[in-house]
């Protein structure tokens, strides 16, 4: 059986294990959307992982959902990336860049300007803003002629990530966000060549990969996905038919990989791993459920098809995870009340296990 720690062949990149660290937004960035030196501190501590995936990055101005996030779509956010990027790689690490365009996840307190999305539909809940949780608002629905330059937006922010040192790029198509909303049955009501059947709800997310493909390679893009999800209320009807097709046209792209949420039926998603070609990363736990994924999550993921299994929230507290899992020493338990609460506190105070010699 495949080995959580045997190395990979991803793209041009040899990886020393199968441990992902999973993107995970943590809202320490500096006014303006641009890393710290904090963050630097933070990733390069995690660098032993086989790959890591940064928190979501706003591939635009409008595509912010949450305050404190950091962005790739000035020069200065560009810059300040250079940090983190030299910080992970002179650890040993390898790091790619989500890509997180938050659609109708937003709110026009922390942007500036109305949400948009593929349909006038909110979101489900409270969002973030900068003086607290409020209602999801309306979102203007994108004109068709509009849609296209939201697909752009990740290619641009993916060329900017590879000029800051990043190994490649993850687009954010899960989680109830802009690719997802295009994906969805109920976020996207449209009538036009981007909604109503599955061919045109996954129009949206090839053409973002397809300009993203092409702006920095194929070997430096992957995609993170929810099937089934219902985060933020999104729904999907034709779950299985949709991400077959979804994976068809990405294949047809050749992408790094696809990284997939543990959000339908086991059988569904053992399907999609035969349906898809390339590499796999698996995410076995619900993000925001009560349970974090372990060493047997992971073993039974990999027996079942997954080349790697991505780790989120074990990430946090567990700067060493991967030695954790590789000699049995307990996960630390993580304390939820410093996720988004600012400063180094719970972000850079965790210590590794100290390993007898």
């Amino acid at each position: 059986m495949t080995s959580l720690f045997q190395r990979h062949q991803l793209g041009e990149l040899t990886l020393p294990n199968r441990v992902v660290m999973a993107p995970m937004t943590r809202v320490r960035a500096a006014s303006g959307g641009l890393a710290t030196p904090s963050m630097a501190t933070y990733y390069a501590q995690r660098a032993t992982a086989g790959l890591i995936v940064t928190e979501g990055v706003q591939p635009s101005l409008i595509g912010q959902s949450n305050p404190g996030t950091p962005g790739l779509h000035t020069e200065e956010q560009q810059a300040s990336w250079q940090q983190v990027t030299d910080a992970v790689h002179a650890n040993g690490g390898r790091l790619f860049a989500q890509l997180m365009h938050g659609g109708r996840v937003s709110h026009p307190d922390t942007t500036g300007t109305r949400p948009v999305g593929p349909s006038a539909v909110p979101a489900v809940g409270d969002v973030f803003t900068p003086t607290g949780p409020q209602p999801a608002p309306v979102p203007r629905a994108l004109e068709t002629s509009e849609v296209p330059e939201h697909a752009r937006s990740y290619a641009d922010a993916a060329r900017r990530a590879v000029d800051a040192g990043f190994d490649g790029v993850e687009l954010h198509g899960a989680n109830g966000y802009l690719i997802s909303q295009f994906l969805s049955s109920n976020a996207n009501l449209r009538t036009d060549g981007y909604g109503g059947s599955v061919a045109h709800r996954i129009r949206f997310a090839v053409e973002a990969v397809s300009a993203t493909v092409e702006a920095v390679g194929a070997a430096r893009t992957g995609i993170r996905l929810s099937p089934g999800g219902t985060f933020w209320g999104v729904r999907e009807t034709e779950v299985t038919e949709l991400y077959t097709a979804l994976l068809g046209e990405l294949a047809r792209l050749e992408v790094a990989y696809v990284h997939l949420e543990a959000t339908a039926d086991e059988e569904v998603l053992v399907a999609l791993r035969r349906a898809w070609p390339g590499t796999l990363v698996m995410n076995p736990v619900v993000p925001m459920g009560p349970k974090q994924t372990g060493r047997s999550e992971a073993d039974h993921w990999l027996a079942l098809g997954a080349d790697l299994i991505s780790f989120g929230r074990a990430f946090i507290a567990n700067p060493d995870l991967v030695e954790r899992l590789r000699t049995g020493v307990p996960v630390a338990p993580v304390d939820e009340a410093t996720y988004y609460q600012g400063g180094d506190a719970g972000y850079l105070t965790y210590p590794a296990h100290q390993y007898s010699a």
